[in-house]
């Protein structure tokens, strides 16, 4: 009798052994699944964190900003919007940017007109020496190789902030192609008149448009320039 207590005795180290090595056994590989799906999960946040920040629209910024390699610029003053116009249809057809020559001091109604002898365009007209100042950013003409000049005809010339641009820029190495808006008067010697003040460049005969020139007219234009 005492023989079979020992013997189940023994049995019954052996199973509690076996026990506590299989929940030895479960521990380890449940920490092992563990640190691997803790591993997975940070690698995949990095990945989700990599695609985040080479998404449709970073990847649309960086190629906007290194496609723009023209070397066209369309200058242009406009007064009333005319001449606005005009240059919006070259920049479209030639691909140029556009740059706007912008009045330190707005023109008014007032000053625009024409009938009045002591208005601030034709007092500035009639004094070859007026030099307006220009408000908008300075520009960089480096890498262009052509500058459409576009403005508006003021008493049979350009107005005088077009002198204020000529003489403040080099035009080294560049093609000026002056072009202008009247609705009769045509571009006379405005393009003569800003080349010797520039003293730099190469400057083309201007052309005179009307406001509601078509970009097909413009086109014609352009392409006779070649």
């Amino acid at each position: 009798m005492r023989k079979i207590k020992t013997i189940f005795a023994v049995l019954m180290v052996f199973t509690m052994v076996l026990c506590l090595t299989a929940c030895a056994g479960t521990n380890s590989n449940g920490t092992a699944n563990k640190q691997e799906n803790e591993a997975q999960n940070t690698s995949e946040e990095i990945a989700d964190t990599a695609v985040s920040n080479t998404d449709p629209a970073n990847e649309s910024a960086s190629a906007e900003g290194s496609s723009d390699c023209s070397n066209v610029l369309v200058a242009y003053f406009s007064a009333t919007g005319t001449t606005k116009g005009v240059a919006e249809k070259i920049a479209a057809i030639t691909g140029g940017d556009l740059y706007e020559i912008v009045p330190a001091e707005p023109y008014s109604d007032a000053d625009l007109n024409w009938n009045d002898r002591n208005s601030r365009s034709t007092k500035e007209q009639n004094d070859k020496n007026v030099r307006p100042g220009i408000g908008s950013a300075d520009i960089s003409l480096e890498g262009y190789t052509t500058v459409y000049l576009g403005f508006p005809i003021w008493w049979g010339e350009e107005p005088r902030i077009m002198d204020t641009f000529a003489e403040k820029y080099s035009f080294d190495g560049i093609t000026v192609i002056p072009f202008c808006t009247s609705s009769s008067s045509g571009i006379g010697r405005s393009g003569s008149n800003m080349e010797a003040l520039a003293g730099s460049g190469t400057w083309l005969d201007g052309k005179r448009f009307g406001g509601s020139v078509s970009e097909a007219d413009l086109r014609s234009w352009i392409e006779g320039l070649k």
